[in-house]
């Protein structure tokens, strides 16, 4: 979910409005000679927030790169100097099944991993990254971020469970300090250089240079053996696929036993103070 997006609601999107009559694409792909795809989430007037196009673009993505030989390393950012991604849209209504067993989450599959894509993704984050972008970074081989990056997660502050974002970030840095983040909602913010010692961060460059650095290390990925590379991927996730396996099984139904109802979620959204009294550690 979103932090600083919801926190500028006023935002209306003009940016992702009709062109030619339709919906322009919300997700730019530019693919580079080296076999390295810059993958951009573009919607900056909404700080990279995923409404339900974008999220079909990016599942549509992954799946189209799976057979794009042209393609052999990816590098996944946001548009913009202020944000890599803030989740879930606000503005999003995502209908639900009357059934209590079942729950439609439209962030299930926007990641490589959830469309069988085992091509190295390098994601490389500027600004904040926070909520269900974690859907996204979770699924990266390895982050570069900007020194003006910040990670972290509003779902407690707002009365929702923090369970799949929870679960992808465990398995990215200590056990600690995942919680710490989940726990700790909008009142903390993880710096990119917390985030570099807690290993969440391979490693933190100049603001404005993170995509430049990812593209590098992208590009000799992409100059090795491709199924020795794509091999080498998916025995790193081998190693960690049981435990994420079960854990995200887990996920829907924690979320409708601890959730808050959506009247008293939108009462502490509306309710909620403006941001600028977090603390960055």
């Amino acid at each position: 979910m979103n932090a600083d997006a919801w926190d500028r609601a006023e935002n209306d999107g003009a940016g992702d409005r009709a062109v030619h009559g339709g919906e322009r694409p919300t997700v730019r792909v530019e693919k580079g000679p080296d076999g390295v795809a810059l993958v951009t989430l573009d919607r900056p007037q909404r700080h990279n927030a995923i409404d339900l196009a974008t999220a079909a673009e990016l599942t549509a993505l992954w799946r189209g790169l799976r057979s794009d030989d042209s393609v052999r390393a990816v590098v996944l950012t946001g548009a913009g100097d202020r944000a890599f991604c803030t989740g879930i849209d606000r503005s999003v209504d995502v209908p639900q099944p009357a059934s209590p067993f079942s729950m439609d989450d439209p962030l299930i599959a926007i990641g490589p991993k959830a469309a069988d894509l085992w091509k190295p993704v390098v994601a490389a984050v500027g600004g904040m990254a926070c909520g269900g972008a974690f859907y996204l970074l979770g699924e990266a081989e390895f982050v570069i971020a900007s020194e003006n990056a910040t990670f972290f997660d509003p779902h407690t502050t707002y009365g929702m469970v923090s369970a799949y974002e929870s679960i992808y970030m465990a398995q990215r840095m200590p056990a600690g300090e995942a919680a710490r983040m989940a726990l700790m909602g909008t009142a903390e913010r993880l710096s990119a250089r917390r985030a570099y010692e807690t290993g969440l961060v391979s490693e933190v460059v100049a603001p404005g240079e993170a995509v430049e650095a990812a593209l590098r290390a992208a590009a000799v990925i992409a100059s090795y053996p491709t199924e020795a590379v794509q091999g080498t991927v998916r025995a790193l996730w081998a190693t960690r696929e049981a435990a994420r396996a079960q854990a995200l099984a887990l996920a829907p139904p924690l979320i409708a036993l601890g959730n808050l109802p959506p009247d008293r979620q939108a009462e502490l959204f509306a309710g909620r103070a403006r941001m600028d009294g977090y603390r960055t550690r």
